[in-house]
């Protein structure tokens, strides 16, 4: 990989190598953009098979984050942060305060979070080095664990596609199709269940399969089995990529409105789908209550007020397919289109006011 010029192609601002070898500690934190404000993503631990594979991961989720915080409205940019490890077997103390620290020697441009492998307690520990996280214990102000959330907005965007699709925003009666049922998608599918939608899920942990199908009546299937299953939308919920070439064909549902990050494995595939008929609500709008909530801690965090933001991926979601609509565009164009138009005016208007007066008097 030639990182440099991967770097220049999206535009990222900094990469950033961590290592403590005392604690074991192996991270990426990767800082896409920060027109809009401060970086802010979660730091995701995950047992990658190289070190190249947890570098790639970091930057393409760290500019997802930009695209997520701007369409969402937030005046924040885009960062992320990757832990190389085992999320059962390598975490300690030692480790995460560690990781506090590079992210204390960032000064605030990188503020951190929850993500997939990391939980509070571990944003707890990082806390005790840095103040730049989010996420961490209630006790210390803050809003806890953001799943149900991040739940919460999928479900209001998962209703505006279904709008689009079907002509109304009820999911009663609604065949959704579940991949993956963590915390985000079991709250999410609570939401599913309480409006009388019927449940088919898959996971590669049995156990929350069990829990979903004890608590809300789903239909368990294989995890290869989801993506041909008989369904109005199919909701993946679990890792990024899973629209792709193999999957595709075997999609029956009209709508795909998820909380997995990157679910296009590559930007032909929205091609594709859009071909098809298939509504896609882009994932980092949809899935962007998490991030929403989080950023309210930064004014001193209100659960009220920050629902009632999220509640608004509803709208943002209806915002898009009329740009898609109008435009002749798939959907994850419209997306990308909304953000990068909100950042490029912001960067406009901070041109005229922002210079250098080092450099003015210098001329």
């Amino acid at each position: 990989m030639q990182i440099f010029e991967y770097m220049q192609r999206y535009d990222y601002e900094q990469l950033l190598l961590c290592h403590d070898q005392s604690s074991g500690l192996r991270a990426i934190i990767a800082i896409h953009d920060t027109t809009l404000g401060p970086a802010l993503g979660g730091t995701r631990m995950w047992t990658y098979n190289s070190e190249e594979e947890a570098v790639i991961d970091a930057l393409r989720l760290a500019r997802g984050m930009t695209y997520k915080a701007a369409a969402a409205g937030l005046n924040l940019g885009g960062g992320k942060a990757v832990i190389i490890g085992n999320p059962k077997t390598d975490k300690s103390e030692a480790l995460f305060r560690a990781f506090g620290r590079y992210i204390q020697g960032l000064n605030g441009r990188y503020i951190t979070a929850e993500d997939v492998g990391t939980t509070v307690a571990d944003m707890d520990m990082i806390h005790e080095e840095t103040d730049f996280v989010t996420g961490v214990s209630p006790a210390f102000g803050s809003s806890g664990n953001p799943s149900p959330v991040t739940a919460y907005g999928v479900y209001r965007g998962m209703k505006a596609a279904a709008k689009v699709a079907y002509g109304s925003d009820s999911l009663s009666d609604k065949v959704v199709a579940v991949q993956g049922v963590g915390n985000v998608a079991y709250n999410l599918c609570k939401h599913l269940h309480e409006e009388g939608a019927h449940l088919v899920v898959t996971d590669i942990n049995e156990e929350n399969v069990s829990r979903a199908v004890a608590d809300f009546g789903a239909k368990a299937v294989g995890v290869q089995e989801i993506f041909s299953v008989e369904c109005d939308i199919f909701s993946p919920c679990a890792l990024g990529a899973v629209v792709n070439d193999d999957t595709i064909p075997l999609l029956k549902a009209k709508v795909i409105a998820g909380a997995a990050n990157n679910q296009l494995k590559e930007e032909r595939h929205g091609d594709l789908i859009h071909e098809k008929g298939i509504i896609y609500a882009p994932d980092y709008v949809i899935n962007a209550g998490g991030l929403i909530n989080v950023a309210d801690e930064l004014q001193g965090y209100n659960r009220e007020r920050a629902l009632k933001k999220v509640e608004g991926i509803y709208d943002n979601i209806m915002r898009l397919f009329e740009i898609a609509e109008r435009e002749g565009i798939p959907s994850y164009q419209a997306a990308d289109r909304m953000a990068e138009e909100r950042i490029a005016r912001i960067a406009s208007s901070r041109s005229m006011f922002v210079r250098n007066e080092k450099s003015i008097l210098s001329r």
